[in-house]
Parts: C-alpha cells; structure tokens; sequence
C-alpha cells in the first residue's frame, strides 16, 4: 500500500505541472541496517512515490555504509538524509535529517518547487545580505511532523542556503535523533542551532528579517 493516496498524488501531479521549472535530483542516503535506521525505509518509499509522481524529479538512492566517497562529498552525517540538487547538481546545502512527514512533507514540496526555479524565496535585500557572508554558517532546525510552526524556520534555513554558498540548512526530526535533541536541549519546536553550538540558538519561527539577523547574530557571536 502506497503511502501517498490517489488524491494526494492528484494534488501533486497537478501542482508540480504548473510550478516545476527544471528538473531537481533528490539524493537518498539509508543504511540496510535497520537497527541504526528505523526510519529509513519509510523515508525511501515517500520519495520513491514522489518521484514517481513527475519525470522532472530525479530520484539516486546511496548506501551510507559503502559509499564512502559520495558520504563524504556531501559531508552526510546520518541517515536517512535527502540531499536536493538543481538540474546541473549543484548543491544549494539543503538537507532534510529524519521523515519528511506531516507539516514537512509540504517542506520538502516547497523545496523541490523553489530549487526548480533556481532562485531563494527571499527579498532581494536579504539576498544581497546573505551573498556577503564570507564565513561558513550551519543552521539546524530541530523539528516534529505535528509542530505548525516548524515548516516556516525550515523553508527559511533551506533558503537561506539557497541565496548562500556559506550557508548550510538543515532539518533535523527531533524525535528520531533524540541523542541530538537531548545534547541541544531541544525542549519545543522549531528550535534553531547555529553551528552546532548548543549556546547559539534561538526557538521559533521568526519574520524573514529577524530571523535572518538573529542567524548572523550568533553566527558572530
């Protein structure tokens, strides 16, 4: 039985038609150890399906255990990962840690939509702001599928990446990684880590503006 119903891929099929631009690889990274990824298979049949849904949506499934070289290319961490890339692979620094499911199933849709027109969903001033950063920054948006709030901090920490080569956005599921979660003293969500330092961080799905000045902040800081 597929994860996605008939209207669920209806839905799509329509929406991909009229905002795809070009097509967008997404790179899976799973393990075949079950033990070490509960997850994994679930996240692999969502994509799978997605993908099926439109041929400009490219779908690669890697083995984080064997394939090292690629593991290290995109400095994957853990599993399972979805890596997106634009149509002549670049990576924008967009990754998603964990199921993209509940609110963040509409993340990852948003994602694929915006890096197949190529171009941060931002202003062009907080574009212009980000492209001046000359030292690397690490977001990492803590969330859960049932947080309302938590799609807004993730789409701006993926397009923040997007309008940045400095910049890396990442979605992390707060319940499947809770080791991390506990070293982050992740207690609600979105919960925001700058840098993986446990003292720069900040909760909530912030305005553009504020959000994008509270990252530098503590980037600096």
């Amino acid at each position: 039985m597929g994860v996605l119903s008939e209207k669920d891929v209806a839905y799509l099929r329509d929406l991909f038609r009229k905002e795809l631009e070009k097509k967008v690889k997404i790179l899976f990274f799973e393990t075949k150890d079950k033990a070490r990824c509960q997850y994994c298979e679930i996240t692999a049949q969502v994509l799978e399906e997605l993908a099926s849904v439109d041929s400009r949506i490219e779908l690669e499934m890697h083995d984080f255990d064997s394939e090292k070289e690629l593991v290290e290319k995109y400095a994957v961490e853990m599993v399972p990962a979805t890596i997106l890339l634009s149509e002549d692979e670049k990576d924008y620094g967009i990754r998603f840690y964990g199921v993209p499911s509940g609110h963040e199933f509409g993340t990852l849709i948003q994602d694929i939509i915006t890096v197949s027109k190529g171009k941060p969903q931002l202003s062009e001033e907080s574009i212009q702001k980000l492209q001046s950063i000359e030292e690397p920054i690490r977001i990492s948006v803590f969330v859960t599928p049932t947080c309302p709030y938590c799609p807004r901090a993730v789409l701006m920490a993926h397009n923040m990446a997007m309008a940045s080569d400095k910049i890396v956005g990442e979605m992390i599921e707060a319940n499947e990684y809770w080791e991390l979660s506990e070293k982050f003293g992740v207690s609600s969500v979105p919960h925001i880590v700058i840098n993986r330092d446990p003292s720069k961080f900040f909760v909530g799905a912030y305005p553009e503006k504020e959000f994008i000045n509270e990252v530098l902040r503590l980037a600096k800081g």
